[in-house]
């Protein structure tokens, strides 16, 4: 590869050729730097770990379900009872652990001071998981 010539014309023209030795040189020494260091990116030390169950042992807390109905009396597991009876019941469930869980069904005519009083026995109770239960929307 000439560079130079001797007609004098062709002088004054730019070199449009590439000169690839240079960019061949520069891909061989990142080929080499990537062949070297691959191996080191690689490198892991081999443990035998032991083997353990990890599985958990869900325990399923129970379910109360306490219904009103449109006269306000409550149902306590389908079982009738007075205001009082219903708050030791819910007193009684809040010392068990894993904590019950409370599903309120209240009629919807009952009068809202009912439901309240309900709520109010379960938070004195100490239960915390409350639930309301109602029927779907008919469409």
């Amino acid at each position: 590869m000439a560079f130079s010539s001797f007609d004098a014309r062709r002088q004054a023209a730019p070199v449009s050729d590439i000169n690839m030795v240079p960019l061949i040189d520069v891909m061989l020494v990142l080929l080499v730097i990537f062949i070297v260091t691959a191996p080191l990116l690689t490198h892991a030390v081999k443990l035998e770990l032991p083997k353990a169950s990890a599985e958990v042992n869900p325990s399923q807390p129970d379910r109360i379900e306490l219904a009103i109905d449109a006269q306000g009396r409550r149902f306590f597991n389908g079982e009738p009872l007075t205001r009082e009876q219903a708050a030791e019941r819910l007193a009684q469930a809040g010392v068990r652990q894993p904590l019950p869980e409370l599903h309120l069904r209240a009629d919807h005519t009952v009068a809202y001071r009912a439901v309240a009083e309900t709520l109010a026995d379960a938070s004195r109770a100490g239960l915390t998981r409350i639930g309301f239960v109602s029927e779907p929307e008919a469409r």
